[in-house]
């Protein structure tokens, strides 16, 4: 349904998901604007609920449920944002919400899940202890699954970003970044161009030690991700088989970006447009500020993805 009908999917989202989400703002840096000779516009989902743009694809996937599907609650394995999201996605609909986090995550972040009165159940920090866990909480609870990105139904929300980013700007923009870990907010960022904004180019930064999504491009086929290092946390994970279905056929690059260059964009964004980013919400920058000879004279559209931070670990 996505992919065949994305505009009446991606219009249906936000009409379900606006009474749980904030419209983030749309801000400018004359600045930044003179550095780059372009005309730049942040979409600011480090402002979103749970400080991340997951919120929006978590109570898709919630509010979409049959009330039959509801009663059960959900369940998901994140250490990160879409924890929290899908924690008060499920609260908000008065439903239970079980979720699998390795015990190395941060405490800051459990005690976030937890305080949407969610249920914390540790694993071992491995992918497959992650997934066998969730499947004894699945089958135990009978709560329904809901994938962090690769899932039609948070793929058309995290969609909406755009969409608003779209009708927020008014004059078409030449271009669109986004991060990409996972590749939920990049294949909707995709869908949403191609329904709202055809005339947009939709790229994606990515940390260079991180690159599955860049590879899996080269290569024509999914690459899986192996022994990732950077600082954005967030852009750890694969893509999964739908959001690389999308994104191969609607991406027109993805730049590589390193460590210092993504630290670079922080401060930026810390310092000159006093924006508390996390590392992953800044690669998009960073990608852009690489890429500014051709980037010159273009209207660009950069979503920064989230700004939950560790205070106590600021690479500045």
């Amino acid at each position: 349904m996505l992919t065949s009908k994305p505009a009446e999917t991606i219009q249906n989202a936000h009409k379900r998901i606006r009474p749980y989400i904030h419209q983030t703002p749309v801000l400018e840096s004359r600045q930044l604007n003179e550095l780059l000779n372009a005309q730049v516009y942040f979409k600011c989902e480090n402002l979103q609920k749970v400080g991340a743009f997951k919120m929006r694809g978590a109570a898709n996937a919630v509010f979409s449920l049959k009330p039959e599907e509801r009663q059960k609650g959900v369940a998901t394995h994140s250490s990160g944002n879409h924890a929290q999201a899908l924690a008060l996605a499920a609260r908000l609909a008065g439903i239970p919400a079980y979720i699998v986090m390795p015990s190395t995550a941060p405490k800051v972040k459990v005690a976030a899940v937890k305080g949407y009165d969610a249920e914390v159940i540790f694993c071992e920090p491995t992918l497959a202890a992650r997934e066998t866990t969730l499947q004894e909480v699945v089958a135990r609870t009978g709560a329904h699954f809901v994938h962090p990105y690769n899932d039609e139904r948070v793929i058309a929300g995290q969609a909406t970003a755009a969409k608003e980013l779209f009708e927020q700007v008014k004059e078409p923009l030449d271009v669109v970044i986004t991060p990409v870990g996972g590749g939920g907010l990049l294949s909707g960022a995709v869908l949403a161009a191609r329904s709202f904004s055809p005339a947009t180019k939709v790229w994606a930064g990515e940390p260079a030690g991180a690159d599955d999504a860049y590879r899996s491009l080269q290569d024509g086929m999914l690459v899986p991700q192996t022994a990732p290092n950077t600082i954005a946390d967030g852009l750890l994970t694969s893509l999964g088989d739908i959001t690389y279905a999308i994104i191969s056929k609607g991406v027109e690059q993805i730049i590589l970006v390193s460590e210092e260059e993504i630290i670079e964009a922080m401060r930026f964004l810390w310092e000159r447009m006093k924006l508390v980013v996390e590392p992953s919400g800044a690669v998009p920058l960073a990608a852009a500020l690489k890429e500014k000879e051709v980037l010159k004279e273009k209207r660009i559209g950069i979503i920064i993805s989230g700004g939950n931070v560790d205070l106590s670990k600021l690479p500045f």
